[in-house]
């Protein structure tokens, strides 16, 4: 059960979709972006990885599924996504109501191992137990997970960098994001609405450890050291 500072969170974030929602699209979706560049690598694993089925967690107006259907035809697709305004505006699109459904992250709704690829694209950012969400996605998925979001730790010049991740090597970041958010532990931007600090790095122990191979993608220019110079990374845990 959520706290009730939990399900404030939510209710901000709700509302942010809420009030939004008609030109979510146009405000998230412009020239080619990190997200886009992860769902091409994403899709051109498909076929590798001999994938019949995919589940997008926090599916919005349902970006993902959508491409993916047209490049997969034959592919069983679905989305979960809480804002019931992203729903309509994806229904809309063309996504049937069994493809893209409501559903929470950090409880799914489906059996272990029953989705070959579960897979997450700037949701986890979102949520306030990213953890739990990860968790999910390796319990559902059959062979694979597919993660893209931040890395707040390559965020940043290079003297924000360095203070970040110097606070992480020592367990002092969480202190630090506490302060620094003044005790909220989040911040809101009328850009992104209601976002955590969030790195894929801090998930990566817990996928390495089910996973067999785990591959790492920059999806926006970074050196060569992505856990300290790239913004957002994709994750490929292949199980």
């Amino acid at each position: 059960m959520a706290t009730s500072t939990q399900s404030d969170e939510v209710s901000i974030q709700r509302e942010y979709y809420r009030r939004t929602a008609d030109h979510y699209d146009s405000s998230h979706m412009g020239d080619i972006g990190e997200h886009d560049v992860a769902i091409a690598f994403m899709m051109s694993q498909i076929d590798l990885l001999g994938i019949e089925s995919l589940l997008d967690c926090g599916s919005g107006t349902g970006r993902v599924p959508l491409k993916v259907k047209q490049a997969h035809r034959n592919l069983k697709v679905v989305g979960i996504e809480p804002s019931a305004e992203l729903r309509e505006m994806g229904h809309a699109k063309g996504l049937s109501p069994d493809e893209l459904i409501d559903g929470d992250a950090q409880n799914l709704a489906f059996a272990d191992g029953s989705v070959d690829l579960v897979c997450e694209f700037a949701a986890l950012h979102h949520i306030p137990d990213p953890t739990k969400t990860v968790s999910e996605m390796l319990r559902v998925a059959r062979k694979a997970i597919f993660i893209s979001d931040c890395n707040n730790y390559g965020q940043g010049g290079f003297v924000a960098r360095t203070v970040k991740q110097i606070l992480r090597a020592f367990g002092l970041w969480k202190a630090a994001d506490f302060i620094q958010t003044r005790g909220k532990g989040y911040k809101i931007s009328e850009g992104d609405g209601l976002f955590y600090s969030f790195s894929v790095f801090d998930h990566y122990p817990l996928i390495s450890r089910q996973c067999r191979r785990v591959h790492l993608l920059n999806t926006a220019p970074a050196g060569s050291n992505l856990y300290r110079s790239a913004p957002h990374v994709a994750l490929l845990g292949v199980k």
